[in-house]
């Protein structure tokens, strides 16, 4: 049976330094394993760096999507409570809704709402067949939707989040097409071995910024770069990587700025966009992401500048787009002398990338401390 874990100060469950009274919805671990039938890989929607996502219906009826941690955490069951009461206090249109977790023994397990539509990934971007209608004022609704939720975590709320895996299955849809960004949190729960693609280093590689990549700088600019791979995937309706492609064809933000230099964008837009397109806005969206994935940091918009440049209340300056950076391989990245284990096998022949050298304005505002993980 479930039951909530309330933090009161000066109560036997008090956290230090809490002023407010919060709640934690706490699940058994048995509970959730019925709820998603033993975590059955029918079930299974979701997989990531992080960890598994499953479906589950909890005994009341209620649909839940339910992410099993897979880093390993030395957090106790206070400490990681503690943790995701000041997730659960965020609320926002753009985030996913934290429902509960389940913190018993070594389980780290956190509970969401059900979003019927599942991730841009396996809709807008999956192999798979959709019956959803990407139409443009869908993938406007997505594209700003978004940001605004990345400009609430990076302005809005103290302390400022900096997510570090904006990427499409990250966004999930509910029934009405709005997107939902996901595991906006994780960073504040895990331990920094939990990676996608070193032991340092979280991320997915095709959005991961360069600086991040390669020297381990971690800023709100690593995560606008990641936005602005995701906002080209969306308008083009394609992944950022492709090797089935022709060689010149296969990495999005590289075609995309070569048809930029040519004048040519409108060429890259989604030709299976339904209903009316606005070609002007789309090419519109398509430099905006080009902005966010400058090889300077520092010539990268802030996310609330994106959001009026996408919502047309600021105008894109042409003049300050410049080349962008991209990792497309893992041998790029400079990890001990070498790159990670497997990384010859799994990405032969694809490495390129632009020129990643330092940029010549400061790299971090007085704001923007970067992160130095050891890499």
């Amino acid at each position: 049976m479930d039951c909530c874990f309330m933090f009161r100060k000066r109560s036997q469950h008090a956290v230090e330094g809490d002023d407010g009274v919060h709640s934690v919805k706490v699940f058994s671990y048995n509970e959730l394993r019925k709820a998603t039938q033993d975590f059955s890989g029918a079930n299974k929607i979701g997989e990531g760096g992080f960890g598994s996502v499953f479906r589950g219906m909890l005994k009341d009826g209620t649909l839940v999507a339910v992410k099993v941690l897979s880093a390993t955490s030395r957090q106790g069951v206070r400490e990681f409570l503690t943790e995701l009461t000041a997730i659960s206090d965020i609320k926002h249109d753009n985030l996913v809704t934290l429902i509960g977790c389940c913190a018993e023994g070594s389980h780290r397990i956190l509970v969401y709402n059900y979003l019927e539509n599942n991730s841009l990934s396996q809709t807008l971007l999956g192999s798979s067949y959709s019956s959803i209608q990407f139409n443009w004022k869908a993938r406007v609704k997505i594209a700003v939707g978004v940001a605004r939720g990345l400009a609430f975590l990076h302005e809005e709320i103290r302390p400022h989040i900096i997510h570090r895996d904006i990427k499409a299955s990250n966004i999930l849809l509910d029934k009405d097409l709005t997107p939902k960004i996901s595991d906006f949190g994780l960073a504040r729960l895990l331990p920094p071995n939990a990676t996608h693609v070193s032991t340092r280093v979280a991320g997915t590689l095709g959005y991961l910024a360069p600086e991040y990549a390669i020297r381990g700088q971690v800023t709100k600019k690593s995560d606008i770069y990641s936005f602005g791979v995701l906002l080209l995937e969306i308008v083009c309706g394609r992944c950022n990587t492709n090797t089935r492609l022709p060689s010149e064809d296969q990495f999005l933000l590289e075609k995309t700025w070569a048809l930029y230099e040519q004048g040519h964008l409108e060429e890259i837009i989604d030709a299976d966009i339904e209903g009316e397109l606005d070609v002007e806005e789309a090419c519109l969206f398509l430099k905006v992401g080009l902005l966010c994935t400058q090889d300077a940091m520092a010539r990268r918009p802030q996310m609330t500048a994106v959001v009026r440049m996408l919502t047309g209340s600021k105008n894109v300056s042409m003049e300050k787009i410049t080349r962008p950076a991209m990792i497309t391989d893992f041998t790029e990245l400079k990890i001990s002398g070498k790159p990670p284990e497997g990384a010859n096998e799994t990405h032969s022949n694809t490495s390129r990338s632009f020129t990643t050298t330092e940029a010549t304005e400061p790299l971090f505002s007085s704001s923007e401390t970067p992160t130095q993980l050891s890499i």
